[in-house]
């Protein structure tokens, strides 16, 4: 059972972690009644390249998800309906829910457009239990708005998020303090906070594939094989999480990485990869309303050595066009053919960073447009 105050000494919290269910797509069958009960799939042109961006829980139903092709999505669910995103529509549907939030705590941290966590420690300090406070947060979503949310109620941010994740959709789930570790303990270590595909292989091959497991690793084992990040798995495995809900944070880039199954060996290939990930990471530019001036990749090869490399424009972009275009050039210096030991890599990634609000660009840069291959951010 955790101590109240064995996160560093800090006094036990109250965190809600609110997440929209299937929010473009959602928004969409609101704005559009005869969609409600369909497959709805926003994202590009199945006849194109375009990708899910998100989709309703009724295309969910045939294997459909984010990433995954428009053109594989459609022979899944051929009466599928895919419609193009409306950013603008979506914002506004975030203002809404976001403005709800704060009603209840300062202290929101929104982590994209349709979710948040909110500290309500203070506003139960009078005996209102937060499990009142998200109930009464979900009620107001749907009728202000007509969107259904799922929350989660936990003593931490780790917790909070996964117990939102539990009754999806439209569902409220809480983890208190004495239940925390027994909740944890069954769980894939994929499914904690900074654990990724190439992690959960890594802890697979140390035969560790639960929390349970992980929490039966010693500290100095998983700091020698994870350094830093060793210390963050010993204690997420233990229920401990003492990042607090921070109201602001400001953005120093947007980016896009993947670890491979298998090692990526034709430079067409990646390029194509890279191509993709300029798609997602633009759409989230402009979810952001961000536009920047440096564009990078990252390539990470077998040996695991990881290079950068990087190119600055000296006008700022958001345009999937404008940041595929500095793609060839970057890759070639980050692969030369002079390295053959190089030839293959198991992690490509694309960033764009000097970010700046998107009313800060000259009008001559364009307007922001839709993507052809957007990203999930729901």
């Amino acid at each position: 059972m955790p101590d109240p105050h064995s996160e560093h000494g800090a006094e036990l919290r109250k965190i809600i972690h609110v997440d929209m269910d299937a929010f473009f797509a959602a928004v969409e069958q609101r704005d559009h009644p005869e969609l409600r009960g369909q497959p709805v799939i926003v994202g590009g042109d199945p006849a194109g390249r375009g990708v899910v961006a998100t989709c309703s829980y009724e295309a969910r139903r045939f294997g459909i998800h984010s990433a995954m092709t428009a053109a594989r999505a459609r022979s899944l669910c051929p009466q599928a309906v895919f419609v193009r995103p409306r950013m603008d529509a979506y914002r506004e549907a975030s203002r809404q829910v976001m403005g709800i939030l704060r009603c209840y705590t300062p202290l929101v941290e929104p982590l994209s457009l349709d979710e948040a966590f909110l500290d309500v420690t203070a506003a139960t300090a009078d005996g209102v239990l937060a499990v009142r406070i998200a109930r009464e947060i979900r009620a107001r979503i749907e009728r202000e708005t007509g969107l259904t949310a799922s929350a989660g109620v936990s003593y931490n941010k780790l917790l909070a998020k996964l117990a939102s994740e539990w009754r999806k959709p439209n569902g409220l789930f809480v983890v208190p303090p004495e239940h925390g570790l027994a909740f944890l303990a069954p769980l894939p270590v994929g499914k904690l906070h900074g654990v990724g595909p190439a992690t959960v292989k890594k802890l697979s091959a140390m035969g560790i594939h639960t929390v349970l497991d992980l929490r039966n690793a010693s500290r100095e084992v998983l700091i020698a094989q994870f350094g830093k990040a060793g210390l963050w798995f010993y204690e997420v495995a233990r229920g401990i999480d003492s990042r607090p809900v921070q109201t602001s944070r400001q953005r120093k880039s947007v980016g896009y990485e993947r670890t491979f199954p298998q090692n990526l060996e034709d430079p067409k290939v990646m390029l194509s990869t890279l191509r993709q990930m300029a798609g997602q990471v633009s759409a989230r530019l402009q979810a952001l309303g961000l536009a920047g001036r440096t564009v990078s990749i990252k390539a990470r090869f077998p040996d695991f050595e990881t290079v950068t490399r990087a190119h600055t424009d000296a006008q700022a972009i958001w345009r999937t066009e404008a940041i595929i275009a500095c793609l060839p050039g970057l890759l070639a210096k980050a692969i030369p053919a002079s390295l053959p030991m190089h030839a293959s890599v198991r992690l490509l990634g694309v960033t764009v960073s000097g970010l700046v609000n998107v009313e800060a660009v000259p009008p001559e840069a364009g307007q922001m447009n839709l993507l052809e291959e957007p990203v999930d951010l729901r």
